[in-house]
């Protein structure tokens, strides 16, 4: 009996010993060597982490905790820490990946083993260090994986230095001009202080006050204060976009929005792009008519999620032919004298996708559209000008964007666009185009945007036609939801060419985000 009590005694020991670990200095120099290895400039690397041995070990540790006997602070780094680790496991499990967002239920479904405990990343935050401890500074420790966030640190927070840590990570994140965005009487918020009004005293005065506790520059009371959109974008040293606060930091570049990234899951994205085209006309550079062709476009995209998007297009056309000397503007106007002809209405209707098939290349997405013609003879006859193709449109287009330095980007666009389908008015079905477009950007500041445009389109049909286009532009971010853009283009193809005849477009752009 004595024999058999002993053994039982012998096995809870060691099942003790197997399932509880006491969290000492190891845990703290291996997390610090870990992220040392693996964390640059507020970045991961997380390409080789999906079987990196420490991180298992890590891993591992965390599970089996024991923290029965620690005091406050060790407690609280190695939560802190824990958190940091457990969200670059999940993460690296299912690299690549454009976003945390991409994996369901990353911070409210998933659970990892966290001192014995089932735990998921969001009840680790909150049930484990928020409500305990009541800490505002957490929120600028604990790393959510995402550039939106203050950068993860290259060294483990420890129970020793755990206050100095706590400071100085919020002094940072709180003087950096692209977290607290101040302009003028103008401060521009992380949704951080959205989401968690309540850790930072309940309402937006007490957000400044705490804010103000911690800068060096500080808002005024008086400040008008909004929140910018939050990027949740992998915090992979793979990212061109640079980190906040990262000594890699692109300058204006990373202010900028975007064009060829889908949308964030959830939000939405509206564009009315306004393009006004004129070409003058006659006989041996004698010109006396003039075509002006006035299309309204509206695009809605919805984030279904972060890397498939979906939505509609439609486009409003007013059209008008008349005599020289006249106005692109008279367009717009209703007055007609003899033998000019107008028309408007709306003319086409139809669904769009957009994807990131690449999560690695986050500023690449393909974007097809397919839109029904709307309306009685848009062709147009004796009686009314042309408005319109009288057959559908199915245009897929190649979006990449390339940060280069600081200030300065390219976008390149390739499209594939079938028009009129089976409508064609010499018999052949289809009206087969290739256009090429290329965009180099410059970034004065974070707001502004000057760039030059140049495009080629070849027509691939019976007889080869192409147009050629070039011109400047310049956008203004007034805030990250709302974008105003001006272009001005020159305007060439075979006809006018030929003819002598001249064209141009000018075209006003604005996109909200919502």
């Amino acid at each position: 009996m004595k024999s058999i009590i002993n053994f039982i005694i012998a096995t809870f020991v060691i099942i003790g010993t197997t399932t509880g670990q006491n969290i000492d200095k190891k845990f703290f120099n291996d997390t610090h060597s870990f992220l040392q290895k693996n964390v640059k400039n507020g970045k991961v690397n997380y390409a080789p982490l999906k079987s990196d041995a420490q991180l298992k070990s890590l891993i591992q540790t965390i599970a089996k905790a024991d923290l029965k006997n620690a005091d406050d602070a060790t407690k609280q780094a190695f939560y802190i820490n824990a958190y940091n680790l457990l969200v670059i496991n999940q993460a690296a499990q299912k690299y690549p990946l454009q976003s945390v967002q991409d994996i369901v239920g990353f911070f409210d479904k998933k659970k990892n083993t966290v001192g014995g405990k089932s735990l998921t990343l969001n009840k680790l935050e909150k049930d484990y260090l928020l409500k305990p401890y009541g800490d505002a500074r957490f929120h600028f420790v604990l790393v959510c994986g995402a550039l939106g966030f203050p950068p993860i640190t290259n060294f483990a927070y420890t129970p020793q230095k755990l206050e100095q840590q706590l400071e100085m990570q919020t002094k940072l994140a709180l003087n950096d001009n692209n977290f607290i965005k101040v302009n003028g009487n103008k401060a521009e918020l992380s949704q951080i202080f959205k989401w968690y009004t309540s850790d930072f005293g309940g309402n937006t005065k007490s957000v400044i006050k705490f804010i103000n506790k911690y800068r060096t520059n500080k808002i005024p009371s008086s400040a008008k204060v909004s929140f910018y959109n939050y990027s949740w974008k992998l915090n992979d040293t793979a990212n061109r976009t640079s980190s906040l606060g990262s000594s890699s930091v692109l300058g204006n570049n990373a202010s900028r929005y975007v064009v060829s990234s889908t949308i964030k899951k959830g939000s939405f994205e509206v564009k009315f792009f306004n393009n006004l085209y004129t070409q003058r006309t006659g006989n041996e550079g004698n010109l006396t008519d003039r075509s002006t062709f006035n299309t309204t476009s509206l695009s809605v995209l919805y984030g279904l999620t972060n890397r498939f998007n979906i939505g509609f297009n439609t486009r409003y056309r007013r059209v008008r032919n008349d005599k020289l000397p006249s106005s692109p503007l008279a367009v717009f106007g209703n007055n007609l004298a003899e033998g000019e002809s107008a028309r408007q209405g709306i003319t086409a209707f139809g669904p769009q996708i957009r994807f990131a098939p690449v999560p690695k290349w986050e500023n690449f997405s393909i974007q097809s559209s397919f839109v029904f013609p709307i309306g009685e003879d848009l062709a147009g006859s004796a009686n009314q000008p042309y408005i319109d193709w009288t057959g559908a449109t199915w245009n897929t287009q190649l979006f990449n964007d390339f940060p280069i330095g600081t200030n300065f980007s390219l976008f390149t666009e390739v499209d594939f666009l079938l028009e009129d389908i089976g409508k064609s008015a010499d018999g052949n079905s289809n009206r087969f185009s290739t256009p090429a477009t290329v965009i180099f950007s410059y970034n004065p500041s974070p707001k502004i945007t000057l760039y030059s445009l140049g495009g080629f389109s070849p027509y691939w049909q019976t007889e080869f036609d192409y147009f050629v286009q070039g011109g400047l532009g310049a956008k203004y971010q007034f805030t990250p939801n709302l974008e105003l853009e001006l272009l001005y283009t020159d305007f060439s193809n075979k006809f006018l060419n030929q003819s002598g005849g001249q064209a141009a477009t000018y075209n006003v752009g604005l996109r909200i985000n919502l």
